[in-house]
């Protein structure tokens, strides 16, 4: 089996900052089990609720000792005005993001375990995914102690899984029917748009963010003289002379399309991150998403 070690995608040092932090969602969501953030609707006391069977992680004050004494099995009382959050981090896994140094895969991957262990650590249900690869359905996660499964999960993530947007977007639809913060990492790089894909999450009453994840060589390519460019994920090669004139042209276009995919994203009340591959994951969680309101 495929080990991973923590410090490949979260430091120790941002692992102690991260269990201090907790997602910050701007809708209300009726959670399905007891979490450990006050519920927003009015009018609730604090009242029991149900009992669950006690899984690995969760808060053992929360243990029902008569009931243990009686049937010799945990169960955990919950609470109508606690909830928890279903929290949900989308991985564009195609062929385009293997690039970068680092990729924009890996600064994904990291973005993901970071956010997801907030959500671990503050007993919210956790799912990160990679959208396209078939057959490898990610596991819903609960509690600290999940870490290594998503990690372990994660590190098997490859590109290459050149599926639209859109596609991957319904896939991850059709599996997951519940609501709550839908992140969704990407170079947003899709021939057939990513437009479709965002509307299909606002239409199921996500709280969506859109992390857009491009290197300093896509928005400043170091080229120069004649060149065969090839698309990474459909093979498509255009014979072109690169000149100062080219990059500025191309500088424009690409300038162009972040600002259209602002513009879509602020008319429909998605947050929309910038991220550069350069900047420190650490930097961009601990000190940028918490300006952005996506942690606090």
């Amino acid at each position: 089996m495929k080990t991973t070690r923590t410090d490949q995608l979260l430091s120790p040092a941002l692992l102690a900052k991260l269990e201090r932090m907790e997602l910050v969602s701007r809708k209300v969501f009726r959670g399905r089990m007891k979490g450990e953030r006050k519920s927003k609707r009015k009018g609730q006391s604090v009242e029991f609720h149900d009992f669950r069977h006690y899984a690995p992680g969760d808060d053992l004050r929360l243990i029902d000792w008569n009931l243990y004494a009686r049937l010799d099995q945990l169960f955990l009382k919950l609470f109508q005005e606690e909830e928890d959050l279903h929290f949900y981090a989308m991985i564009d896994a195609s062929e385009s993001m293997n690039f970068g140094n680092p990729t924009k895969l890996q600064v994904a991957k990291q973005l993901a375990a970071a956010l997801g262990y907030v959500g671990l650590c503050r007993a919210d249900r956790v799912s990160v995914q990679a959208l396209g690869p078939p057959g490898r359905h990610a596991p819903v996660l609960r509690g600290r102690a999940s870490l290594w499964k998503m990690l372990n999960y994660l590190d098997e993530i490859d590109s290459g899984h050149n599926v639209s947007l859109y596609d991957g977007v319904k896939d991850f639809s059709n599996r997951n029917s519940g609501t709550g913060v839908a992140v969704l990492i990407s170079d947003l790089m899709d021939k057939n748009g990513y437009e479709t894909a965002l509307r299909m999450l606002i239409g199921r009453q996500m709280d969506v963010f859109v992390m857009h994840v491009l290197s300093p060589e896509e928005i400043d390519p170091p080229l120069r003289g004649d060149r065969r460019l090839i698309d990474i994920e459909d093979g498509d090669a255009a014979e072109v002379t690169i000149n100062t004139y080219v990059l500025q042209k191309y500088q424009e276009t690409v300038k162009s399309f972040i600002g259209s995919v602002k513009t879509f994203c602020a008319k429909r009340s998605i947050v929309y991150l910038p991220v550069r591959t350069e900047t420190p994951v650490e930097t961009i969680v601990t000190k940028y998403l918490r300006e952005r309101g996506v942690v606090r």
